[in-house]
């Protein structure tokens, strides 16, 4: 066999090979910043290793906590990764959350590094409806989240990433920063005073107009669950609303009883209510643009429904000089007035569904100044009895009146029922002979609807004073464990439509109270229900207690206690004016007199006169005509 030789092609093949070999290792040796890359991931690991084993615990958390991960660390190790695989920016396996507690003696709030977000929100001093800690931030129910863009076009989102904290000596200011170089960082700052449910908060960036994208807007989202705290999570639910105020003193709301979502531009505050706790956030410097939502999340009353309703609020915020700087505030606390009324300039007040226009008014500075006076030194169930007598006896010239009108037309009943049966085929005839009678008796069958129309302002206001009240929230009176609340005296063991799956006591009292009080004043009406165009008033006199059983069973008992006193006192009202003020004898004798004395018609009755004629005459005409 010829033993093969290399000759001078095959040297110069191998030298070839050699060149490109060397050329392309040359080509793909790493470059500075994958050097860099790796060196700071090493140093990241070796400093975070160093730290858990020499730093102590700020805050015992649910998780052991470690120290925060440098942002700038973070920066160089997510560009090494995005090298070599997907990465979601801001997170590392290596960094766990530390949380940092902040309190005063009315609200306690828990702060994580993930997200520099508050998880925890517990109003001290209240429970609830089954005597639990009552918080209005826990277990996740809870997202604040800004989003940022970068100049190569990354977006970041706060909550997936981790802060540093810093706390004061004192306690009660915590600053969150998250780092982005030397000067460089995204701020969240928390001031907690004694005594305040308001947290100063302070939104601010330096150095980030280096890293940041100026030109894309950040976007704040805020979403929220509202955590149930009563003991009818249905009735809580009519009265979790999202409020906001807008455009300088406007103050809106999103429908309670659905979805419903708004834009609106430049506003101030945004609350999340939930009926007799709120949380807010309120800005010094107006947002721009606001995408506000809020949906029903309670379908039952069952005890495994937790939460009411879920809030959310997507703000479009401004860079000024290319860095964030926006002083806000949160306030965790009750929805009452005489904690509002400590930020007057701010208008939370308007949060409270006190009614509009004169309701709200009579609610603001008649009802709640005067039901406070009385619980200040009264049970809150004896406070609300008597501001139900004083309510009633300041109606009562009200009252006098509308009795009286019924009683003139008590006496006039005889003469009616004979002018009805003359003319019992002629409606229109009727009209006129009983419009005759009312003139010449000097009486008005409207009188006794008006009184009727006076109450009506006052009804409503109550109406709405009861479910807004907050000092009835979880006081007793008699078997009602919490005013605010239905008074069940017996649970059933199945649910009946509009009604519940329980009996409260005091909606039956008020219905039985309201049902002798229709029967006293409707009772003179329900002779001429059979006329053309009279409602069935024995009908109405059923369906109205009925309805109040039904529609009261599930709504808070200091409600109802205020119609059943209300109604029984009306009853020993109209029974003392009919028996001890009223002598019908009397107003027979006066309208008889009337009816004697020649009275001159006004311009309008005599053309109201004169119309009833041609109508008259127009009619027989016709008939006339028909006949022929």
């Amino acid at each position: 066999m010829e033993e093969k030789k290399l000759d001078g092609k095959s040297i110069i093949g191998f030298a070839l090979i050699f060149v490109l070999l060397i050329w392309v290792m040359y080509n793909n040796r790493p470059t500075e910043e994958e050097i860099a890359a790796e060196k700071a991931k090493q140093e990241l690991v070796e400093k975070q290793q160093q730290e858990a084993s020499e730093k102590p615990t700020m805050v015992r958390g649910t998780e052991e906590p470690t120290s925060a991960v440098n942002f700038q660390d973070s920066l160089k190790l997510a560009e090494f990764k995005n090298k070599i695989g997907a990465f979601q920016f801001g997170v590392d396996s290596n960094t766990k959350e530390e949380f940092i507690a902040l309190e005063n003696d009315v609200i306690a709030l828990k702060i994580s590094t993930k997200g520099g977000q508050i998880v925890e929100a517990r109003v001290k001093n209240f429970d609830t409806h089954d005597s639990l800690p009552l918080y209005l931030i826990k277990d996740k129910n809870s997202v604040f989240n800004l989003l940022l863009s970068t100049q190569d076009n990354r977006t970041l989102q706060t909550h997936d990433l981790f802060f540093k904290p810093t706390i004061s000596k004192d306690g009660n200011q915590l600053s969150m920063k998250l780092l982005a170089g030397e000067n460089k960082y995204l701020e969240y700052h928390y001031t907690l005073r004694p005594g305040e449910y308001m947290v100063d908060f302070a939104l601010r960036s330096q150095g980030l107009n280096s890293v940041l994208n100026a030109a894309q807007q950040p976007e704040l989202e805020w979403n929220l669950r509202g955590r149930r705290n009563s003991k009818s999570v249905q009735y809580e639910n009519r009265y979790t609303e999202l409020y906001y105020k807008f455009e300088g003193d406007k103050v809106d709301y999103l429908s309670a009883s659905g979805t419903d979502d708004e834009i609106e531009k430049n506003v101030e505050w945004i609350s999340y209510k939930q009926h007799f706790f709120s949380s807010i956030l309120i800005s010094n410097t107006p947002f721009n643009k606001v995408e506000l939502a809020s949906a029903n999340l309670a379908e039952d009353d069952s005890p495994e429904t937790k939460f009411s309703k879920q809030f959310s609020s997507k703000i479009f915020m401004d860079y000024v000089g290319g860095e964030l700087n926006y002083g806000l505030k949160w306030y965790f606390g009750p929805t009452e007035l005489k904690e509002f009324n400590k930020y007057k300039e701010i208008g939370l007040d308007e949060s409270i569904p006190f009614g509009w226009g004169i309701f709200g008014w009579i609610n603001r500075y008649m009802f709640t100044p005067l039901y406070s006076f009385l619980s200040g030194f009264l049970p809150a169930g004896i406070a609300i009895i008597i501001m139900t007598i004083l309510v009633r006896l300041l109606m009562s010239p009200v009252t006098y009146k509308s009795y009286l009108s019924q009683a003139k037309m008590k006496v006039l009943r005889p003469e009616i029922n004979e002018i009805n049966e003359k003319f019992k085929d002629n409606a229109m005839k009727k009209q006129q002979e009983t419009m005759k009678l009312y003139g010449k008796a000097g009486v008005n069958p409207m009188s006794g609807c008006v009184p009727a129309l006076l109450q009506l302002p006052v009804f409503y206001a109550l109406f709405m004073f009861f479910p807004s009240a907050f000092v009835l929230r979880q006081k007793r009176f008699l078997w009602a464990e919490d005013l605010s609340a239905y008074d069940s005296i017996a649970q059933l063991p199945f649910t009946i439509p509009f009604y519940g799956d329980h009996v409260s006591l005091f909606p039956i009292l008020a219905s039985v109270a309201i049902f002798f009080y229709m029967q006293m004043t409707t009772g003179q009406s329900m002779q001429m229900q059979q006329q053309p165009g009279m409602p069935n008033m024995k009908f109405i006199m059923y369906l109205s207690p009925v309805m109040m059983l039904f529609f009261f069973n599930s709504y808070a008992s200091g409600l109802s206690l205020y119609y059943f006193v209300s109604n029984l006192i009306t009853i020993f009202i109209m029974l003392a004016i009919k028996n001890w003020i009223i002598d019908e004898d009397k107003i027979h004798a006066k309208i008889q007199e009337n009816k004697a004395k020649p009275k001159k018609k006004s311009r309008f009755q005599q053309k109201m006169a004169e119309m009833m004629e041609q109508a008259e005459a127009q009619k027989a005409a016709q008939d006339k005509k028909r006949k022929k």
